[in-house]
């Protein structure tokens, strides 16, 4: 059997792929998903491009719910089957992860070079490690080293309820809840339209005459200090965004470190590390000293889900009962 593995990153709009070689990953081809009728027919492009031989087997990450190793995409007319994919490629296996899964898996590979601190003390070997990604939507998942048979608990973090730690959050979150009615972390706060929502609600709470954004520009403007409302939006952000780490990091003990991933946060690290986002994870009461040792981090390394890829098929491959 070829010692190649196929890895992929798969999401609504864009497929990454990749051949792994001896443990070594190669060039990321990106491709667009709109281009190709079926899945299959993506990989056949891509390894039409490959020279040496054909993958043995294939890992994929996928930006949706996966059931039975099957995910159909909610932005895509894709429907990816493992098993599918094992009969037409020839593969002894091809495993799906959800895409946050996939992140999890990545967090011990990363290196200091990898990541910008976000204050707190040194992790704990051996201890869970916690990843959140705001992004297009919001994502996270708990590394758990365990007893020589690592895992990755995935979660639907996202979609649990913003939480309110002061009077002014409470009344954002009021003015959102009558246009959204539940007023989750993804759509509320810790996402591209999270952040539209936010500064909306703002606007509305101060009576101010602001003009349609989408998220980058709200970004932007906050960051050159060219709109109030914008700065107030991303100033909110990075606080909501320290207390749903902090309370992932006490739900899973997470003394591993935290780890922030996703599009939105790397573009503004010095922002994010002046702003409230170190208060109030903290601000757990009785737990702030707890929360006070472990450190944050911004994962600055681009690319991390094909490290994840490769983790998870070595380990699966030390661990044939997996």
């Amino acid at each position: 059997m070829s010692e190649r593995v196929l890895l992929a990153d798969i999401g609504g709009t864009n497929a990454r792929f990749a051949l792994m070689d001896r443990g070594v990953i190669g060039p990321i081809e990106h491709l667009k998903v709109a281009d190709f009728p079926t899945i299959g027919d993506a990989i056949r492009s891509f390894l039409s491009q490959q020279a040496g031989g054909p993958p043995s087997a294939a890992v994929l990450d996928v930006a949706g719910t996966i059931e039975a190793n099957r995910a159909t995409l909610t932005n895509s007319h894709w429907v990816i089957d493992g098993a599918d994919l094992a009969r037409q490629f020839n593969l002894a296996s091809a495993k799906l992860l959800n895409d946050f899964e996939a992140v999890g898996w990545s967090l011990p590979a990363l290196q200091p070079v990898d990541l910008y601190p976000l204050g707190g003390g040194t992790t704990v070997a051996g201890a869970p490690m916690v990843v959140l990604g705001p992004g297009t939507g919001f994502g996270a998942a708990c590394y758990l080293p365990g007893d020589g048979r690592p895992m990755v608990a995935v979660t639907e973090a996202g979609h649990v309820t913003l939480p309110a730690t002061t009077e002014r959050e409470s009344q954002v979150i009021a003015k959102m809840r009558e246009r959204l009615g539940h007023v989750s972390v993804e759509r509320g706060a810790l996402s591209g339209m999270g952040i539209e929502h936010t500064y909306q609600a703002i606007a509305a709470v101060d009576g101010a005459d602001v003009p349609q954004r989408d998220a980058a520009e709200i970004t932007q403007r906050a960051l050159d200090g060219s709109c109030a409302v914008c700065r107030a939006t991303l100033d909110m952000f990075c606080g909501w965004l320290g207390a749903v780490a902090g309370n992932l990091t006490l739900t899973f003990c997470a003394r591993g470190g935290v780890y922030i991933a996703g599009g939105i946060a790397p573009r503004f690290p010095d922002y994010l590390a002046r702003s409230d986002f170190r208060r109030q994870f903290e601000n757990k009461g009785r737990y702030d000293a707890y929360l006070r040792l472990i450190p944050a981090y911004i994962v600055t390394k681009p690319d991390i889900s094909f490290l994840g890829l490769k983790s998870f098929f070595e380990t699966s491959a030390a661990s044939p009962a997996r």
